[in-house]
């Protein structure tokens, strides 16, 4: 998961030229984005299954579900408006399409990751104080950069401390295995497999701050407020797969082991990662993380470190540049500017039995 700057504010450009054209209207064919990562396999799950054609037949729509293979550019095309919606992280929605002038809705915060990211140095018995003067390898402006930055807050260091070698996610295990790279802030499935090679030490997790780094379908809010049926299909959807993963018994494993080999491991290997993501089973556990006080103080930090990290756009005179809502009429930053909406209407309805 997770992103560089150049292609961010590319497609921002992009999204503002196509969020007013391509949008706001109803219509009845989706397609919605989303990349490998242990927490959204249950979409390629429930598209596989016919899962989703069987909500959106109830609705009277058709919704595609469409994987890519890189994570940055399926952010950069629903921006664009070339999707409906897409899987992203909270920073990333916060600071690809909102900040490019998208209005997105966080549909569903799925999970957060309770362990799937992490830094790692080589070397027995290492510490966040060891990546003082290091070269740390990750992928530049994105959640590992943020984990890197709550990482070394715990040590009293600052990033000038050290230096940050941008690298892309599909190349980090590899560097890794070279003799000049000593560290590296990553995210499962790649996290995995760097931990697994001998005598390293994984020095900060995102076991640390739980709660931060949130899994979300975003979609594009005024498709969204014009076609609720979208809403309501990609919910209901989702809870039917979490339902059916949360039961624990022989549908549960044949589920997982068809994601397993989906996402290129086996079942052990899937379940180390699932182990180590907290995702909301339930729509009553999604539900009351989604109303929880924490979310927009969580938010705040992140809009925080955005701003420091020039992610909110050049001319961005602070952090509160993008306005952000969430539920019980919270808000934050400049309501003149909404762009970012951590609605719980839709999962609210699969509580109630409404959908």
């Amino acid at each position: 998961m997770r992103k560089p700057l150049l292609s961010a504010f590319m497609a921002a450009g992009i999204g503002l030229l196509a969020a007013t054209s391509s949008h706001a209207a109803a219509k009845t064919d989706f397609n919605v984005c989303w990349t490998i990562y242990a927490g959204w396999m249950p979409w390629e799950f429930a598209q596989a299954q016919g899962i989703v054609d069987k909500w959106a037949k109830k609705y009277g729509i058709h919704v595609a579900l469409t994987q890519l293979n890189d994570y940055v550019e399926s952010i950069n095309q629903y921006t664009a408006g070339q999707f409906d919606g897409c899987t992203m992280t909270n920073m990333d929605a916060l600071t690809i399409p909102a900040a490019g002038g998208v209005d997105s809705t966080a549909l569903i915060v799925s999970d957060y990751s309770n362990g799937n990211d992490g830094v790692v140095i080589k070397g027995a018995g290492k510490t966040v104080s060891d990546l003082k003067g290091m070269d740390v390898n990750l992928v530049e402006l994105s959640v590992s950069h943020y984990l890197l930055a709550r990482a070394l807050d715990t040590a009293n260091l600052r990033e000038k401390d050290l230096k940050v070698i941008n690298t892309s996610d599909a190349d980090i295990s590899a560097a890794f295995n070279t003799e000049s790279v000593q560290a590296v802030t990553t995210w499962n499935p790649m996290l995995a497999d760097i931990k697994t090679t001998p005598g390293v030490t994984e020095v900060f997790s995102s076991s640390q701050i739980p709660g931060e780094i949130l899994d979300m379908m975003v979609v594009n809010t005024e498709t969204l407020k014009d076609n609720p049926a979208l809403g309501k299909v990609l919910t209901g959807a989702w809870f039917e797969v979490m339902s059916m993963m949360n039961a624990k018994d022989a549908s549960s494993e044949a589920a997982e082991e068809h994601m397993a080999k989906a996402s290129g491991t086996d079942l052990a290997g899937f379940r180390s990662q699932l182990a180590t993501t907290h995702l909301f089973f339930t729509a009553h556990d999604a539900l009351v993380f989604a109303k929880s006080p924490d979310l927009p103080e969580t938010m705040a930090k992140v809009a925080n470190f955005s701003f420091e990290h020039g992610l909110l756009g050049d001319g961005a005179p602070d952090s509160n540049v993008v306005g952000m809502s969430f539920a019980n009429d919270v808000t934050l930053g400049d309501q003149a500017n909404l762009k970012l909406r951590f609605d719980p209407t839709y999962v609210q309805m699969a509580v109630d039995g409404a959908l």
